[in-house]
């Protein structure tokens, strides 16, 4: 009897702000690759600016799949991400070509290299009613009592990941740490892309500024304008929460007929200054919960994507894993 040999795939992975896109690229190129987007938020259309979304440019005509999947209007879930992914390597496998999971959501890279199957647990109206009466410093504190693992990478400031999370923990209960004996129909090379705190926390700072400068305000004005509501813009969190904030409270000033247009000018740009650095700050908080999450991982292949001879040496390792 033949024995069934795993497809291979290669995962890219890491914190925002590490190049992990450019990097993907650069990989498929060398191996006839074709990138998955392993993003929990670049699944959405109209989101491009605030999320990063590479460029038809940047793709350098290498394929990518899992972007622009659903209006923002609806919910995408890890459930949704795990069976498209699967059919998206299916269809890339059959053609000849490799798979590269690339991506910081790595709810998302793991549910589908580990092979887990995600139970479907209906909404419990009850509980939610209750839970909705709590502030998300006590709905955070909440889900690290019940799944520790899922509190690490999950936006703690956002109400309906947090109320999701925890009733999918109350009905489950904690859902252990899968063993090597678990892992799925894939053999996976893990790659890891890592700056030194200091040199992340300037990355993030300048595509922040970089994103604003390039229309990120109008992007969220536009989604608003398409009817995606204040409430789902809070929800999809960091940049699109905080910029619609700052839309909000600009609009208010704006209006406010007590006030000359100067000092009006003067309180929105002071209001972007505030946005700006609390985004700044949370965007880092965010990328810190990223590393948390990946460093469970003792498979990764860390490299510095700055040096170019560890990238070079990584990507022999690809070809040979391959081979």
């Amino acid at each position: 009897m033949k024995r069934q040999t795993k497809t291979k795939i290669i995962v890219i992975a890491g914190p925002t702000a590490t190049g992990k896109s450019d990097f993907a690229v650069a990989v498929a190129k060398k191996i006839n690759g074709e990138v998955i987007s392993a993003d929990s938020r670049q699944v959405y259309t109209g989101m491009d600016i605030g999320t990063g979304k590479i460029t038809v440019r940047e793709m350098h005509n290498i394929p990518h799949h899992l972007l622009d999947v659903i209006t923002p209007k609806k919910t995408f879930t890890v459930a949704q991400y795990k069976k498209l992914a699967d059919k998206k390597i299916r269809e890339i496998t059959k053609r000849g070509s490799v798979a590269i999971i690339c991506g910081g959501t790595g709810f998302y890279i793991d549910t589908v290299t580990t092979g887990q199957t995600l139970p479907e647990v209906p909404p419990n109206v009850a509980l939610r009613k209750k839970l909705a009466l709590l502030s998300t410093t006590q709905l955070f504190e909440k889900l690290k009592k019940l799944d520790k693992n899922r509190a690490e990478n999950i936006d703690k400031n956002n109400p309906v990941r947090l109320i999701r999370a925890i009733e999918i923990a109350t009905a489950l209960g904690h859902v252990p740490a899968l063993s090597k004996s678990d892992l799925g129909k894939y053999d996976v090379l893990y790659i890891g892309l890592t700056l030194p705190d200091e040199v992340l926390k300037q990355n993030i700072y300048k595509r922040l500024h970089k994103r604003i400068k390039a229309g990120m305000v109008k992007e969220v004005e536009k989604l608003h304008a398409s009817g995606v509501s204040w409430k789902r813009m809070d929800d999809l969190g960091l940049e699109y929460r905080y910029i619609a904030h700052y839309i909000q409270g600009k609009n208010e000033i704006e209006k406010n007929k007590n006030i000359s247009k100067k000092e009006s000018a003067k309180l929105v740009k002071q209001l972007l200054t505030e946005t700006l650095e609390k985004l700044n700050t949370e965007i880092w908080h965010y990328a810190k919960r990223q590393k948390t999450w990946f460093k469970r991982n003792n498979d990764i292949i860390w490299i510095d994507p700055r040096d170019a001879k560890q990238k070079e040496v990584v990507v022999e390792k690809v070809k040979e894993f391959l081979n």
